[in-house]
Parts: C-alpha cells; structure tokens; sequence
C-alpha cells in the first residue's frame, strides 16, 4: 500500500496527536477520516483482488499440464502475497514434478504448507489448553501399577445358554388352504 504525499502529512499528525494529545481542530479531524477511508477502501479492494487472483489460480491449476508457466507464475505471486498452497496445489505439483520449475516450487509449497499446518495445530492446541478444565494429577499418581493388591478382577457373569433357532415352520405356521365356494344349486337363499 502506497500514501501519497498529502496522507502521509495527515498520518505523520495523527501519530504526533496520538504520542502528545491535544485538542485537534476540525480540519484535522477531517483529514483523518477521510485517511480512515481510504485506508479501509485499499483495504476491500486487495480482498478483492486477492480473491481474483486465487480464483485465477484454480483456472489455471484446472487446465493443467496445458497451462504449466502460467500457473507456476501465478503460483509464485500467491506465495510472495503470503498465499498458503493447498492440497489442490501440492498435487499439482506432485503431478509436474518432471518440470525443474515445478519441482522447485513444489519443495517450496511443502515447507509453506507444512509450517501452515504446524501453526494450526499449535493454534488449535493453544484454544484447548486454556478451555480444557485442571485436572489434578495427584490423583491419577496416587495408584501405582493400577489396581490394589486386595481388587482382584471380578469374574464375569456366566453366558445364558443360547437358545436354539426356531424353525420357519415354528415361525410362520403353515397356510390353511381356502376352502371353495359352495356350488350355486347348493347355496340357499335366505
């Protein structure tokens, strides 16, 4: 990010006022907003280019092996921008490592993830460490070798018999044949 002239005289004030307080003239307050602003519009504005170049860089990871220098150079600008590869970028690399330039970045990509994952993990472990309950360790010393010598293990209940497995005839009792109608001469009407 770059200040032009006139900001940086706003920004150099606003540090001076900020070391050695006083009371600021309207004029002054003005400026410093409108630096608030436009810092805040660098600000989206790289998001936004940051997002286009990642979306960039996943077009051009999809055409590969057709698209080589153009995603190893927009490879390269991510990383200088602080991108952190991911999994989609270490097996494309994987992929082209019969390409010197390739196989550079991809040893390259591997010590940046690795460290990424390595900070994760330790941020992960920070958050539970200072969530997690103290527990006393005393108690969990107090028992040398586990069980006393008096607690023998308890034998284990006996194993119902198992019962034998049922017929299908047992199950499902046979089917009664229908019985036919009576003939019409022998029905009575009534």
């Amino acid at each position: 990010m770059a200040f032009s002239a006139d900001e940086l005289r706003v920004l150099r004030r606003a540090l001076a006022i900020a070391l050695h307080p006083a009371p600021l003239q309207d004029e002054d307050v003005q400026d410093c907003l409108r630096l608030a602003e436009s810092v805040d519009e660098a600000v989206r504005e790289a998001g936004r280019l940051r997002a286009f170049l990642l979306d960039d860089l996943a077009r051009y990871r999809e055409a590969l092996p057709g698209s080589l220098s153009g995603y190893l150079e927009l490879l390269r600008d991510a990383l200088a921008a602080g991108y952190d590869p991911g999994a989609d970028d270490l097996a494309a690399l994987r992929a082209l490592r019969r390409n010197p330039a390739a196989a550079e970045l991809l040893a390259r990509c591997q010590v940046l993830a690795e460290r990424s994952v390595r900070a994760r993990l330790a941020r992960v472990s920070q958050a539970t460490a200072s969530t997690a309950p103290s527990v006393s360790r005393a108690r969990l010393l107090a028992l040398p070798g586990g069980r006393a010598a008096g607690d023998e293990p308890k034998p284990k209940p006996p194993v119902p018999a198992e019962r034998p497995v049922p017929k299908p005839s047992e199950v499902f009792p046979p089917r009664r044949r229908p019985v036919p109608p009576p003939p019409p001469e022998e029905r009575v009407a009534g």
